[in-house]
């Protein structure tokens, strides 16, 4: 018989010698074997459910396995020692087949996460924005704000601004940290689609611009010589040669706003030109659409360039032949940071951020889906990052009617075309029931299909096709012809008669487009 004392002391020792793994304890005779595995990492579209709270704000629990040092396995209450070994050849799911449940609502796991902010702390969100009511409550340059109200929302009746902008424009201009000796540097902006985010991180960026141009010495002398350069040119007779000094920002940017595809490229110079009329600064898009003898040209321009909005790889590329294209950089913004971060950019984004620091003042990041695996690396790699989120985040319009097709059972076994297809045919054959306002003219319904990848669209369409669906392959390599006929017909409110029940049906992949 073994003293209770010894006996503590010899599970403590074994827990020492032997590395710690799980064990069902004889106590707990429900405990289910999935405890005995070791959970999978959260899939990268399944949204994050704390992005409102950053890391010092989230219970921490002590991990006795991970512990280090000579002392890091005593005091065990369990002798945590490797299962025996069983027969060869058994399935452990046979075994313990009546312990395994399979998750019937594995395929409402996305809509599951969606939920993801709480309901007090979206009323806490909704409780701050309500005490701004005006633009003019910002801290902003008497030009910005000009430029916002009669160009950026030119033609609004409602001059207010929206909750992600209420929220993020005061934060990112410092109104909150005048007598704080280290103000944050690093934000992240989590609103949902169509919530002004681009205007949220824009205006104060542009203001801070405009600031530091105001206290540059350089700029200042290059400003005085060329108003002199044009006084003299104009009191002169003769024929003078044009001022070519070099600006002090040619191809040295101080804003860089960092989008992944073209056509958000194009969206965002849009914003921006918006307010360079009345504010004056230089935006410089770069993309694959144009020329390479171009891109150089306009980047390297004497005139200066105060803002670029690039793809990463296109960036990265002009980072790498010319590293000092980031020596000024002093705000950098990753919108759409959910796909800059993922697998097929975050290599990329984080070597520009990495370049881009020394000089950095403000890392912004931008996004309208905050999935767990973004979540994670924010939580790693910023701790400190403020997290603004507005109360509609991840939240479902009540309008929209959600739907979650499982493709792995009967009868798609894991074909995403052919449920696609399925799915189709089911809204074809609901609205071939409703009649349009001329007879024989029935409702006709108009889908969109989105994928991952510009390669999977063509493979998408040809299938719908080879079912009796007209389906047309929409994507980046499309010509802006094309392209054009393709919106005009899809978007056309003209009836079509159609003496059968078959629908018109456009199937298009708009991930790479701007709307």
């Amino acid at each position: 018989m073994i003293p209770p004392a010894l006996r503590s002391l010899c599970a403590g020792g074994l827990a020492h010698r032997i590395p710690a793994r799980p064990l069902v304890s004889q106590l707990q005779p429900w405990t289910d074997v999935r405890t005995l595995r070791r959970d999978a990492k959260p899939s990268r579209m399944v949204l994050s459910k704390t992005v409102a709270r950053s890391p010092s704000d989230r219970k921490v629990r002590f991990n006795k396995k991970q512990a280090e040092g000579p002392f890091g396995g005593m005091n065990q209450t369990v002798a945590r020692l490797p299962p025996k070994p069983g027969k060869a050849g058994s399935d452990p799911a046979k075994t313990f087949g009546s312990l395994k449940k399979s998750d019937s609502r594995k395929a409402m796991k996305m809509h599951r996460a969606l939920a993801v902010v709480s309901y007090g702390k979206r009323m806490s969100i909704k409780a701050r924005i309500q005490d701004v009511e005006s633009f003019d409550q910002f801290n902003l340059l008497p030009q910005v704000k000009e430029a916002l109200c009669n160009d950026a929302l030119k033609g609004m009746v409602d001059l207010k601004p929206t909750p992600v902008q209420r929220l993020a424009i005061p934060e990112l201009l410092g109104q909150g940290h005048q007598r704080m000796k280290n103000p944050p540097k690093e934000f992240l902006l989590a609103a949902e689609t169509g919530s002004g985010k681009t205007l949220a991180y824009l205006v104060p960026a542009i203001n801070a611009l405009k600031l530091a141009e105001a206290q540059d010495p350089e700029i200042q002398d290059y400003n005085k010589r060329w108003k002199e350069e044009q006084a003299r040119a104009k009191d002169s007779t003769l024929k003078q040669s044009p001022f070519d000094e070099p600006h002090p920002t040619m191809a040295r940017p101080r804003v860089v706003i960092l989008v992944p595809t073209a056509e958000l490229v194009e969206q965002v110079r849009l914003v921006a030109r918006s307010l360079s009329h009345v504010v004056k600064f230089r935006t410089e898009p770069l993309s694959a659409t144009k020329a390479a003898d171009q891109i150089h040209r306009n980047l390297y321009s004497t005139r200066g360039t105060d803002v670029v909005i690039s793809t990463p790889h296109l960036f990265a590329s002009i980072a790498e032949s010319d590293p000092n294209v980031l020596s000024r950089v002093t705000h950098l913004i990753i919108d759409e940071a959910d796909s800059l971060l993922d697998r097929s950019f975050s290599s990329v984004t984080t070597s520009i951020i990495d370049k881009a620091k020394p000089s950095l003042k403000q890392l912004v990041f931008c996004s309208a889906t905050i999935p767990k695996r973004l979540d994670s690396y924010i939580s790693q790699e910023y701790p400190d990052m403020v997290r603004i989120t507005t109360p509609n985040l991840h939240a479902i319009p009540r309008r929209v009617q959600l739907g979650v097709i499982d493709v792995s059972k009967d009868p798609y076994r894991n074909n995403k075309n052919l449920a696609c297809a399925d799915a189709i045919y089911s809204i074809g054959r609901e609205s071939s029931r409703h009649e349009g306002p001329i007879k024989d003219e029935i409702d006709v319904r108009r889908i969109l299909v989105f994928v991952n990848e510009r390669e999977k669209t063509q493979e998408v369409a040809e299938y719908l096709v080879s079912k009796g669906i007209d389906a047309i392959a929409l994507h980046r390599d499309t010509s802006e012809q094309r392209r054009s006929e393709m919106l005009n017909t899809f978007t056309t409110s003209d009836p079509m008669r159609i003496p059968t029940p078959k629908l018109l049906r456009r199937v298009y992949d708009l991930s790479l487009m701007s709307r």
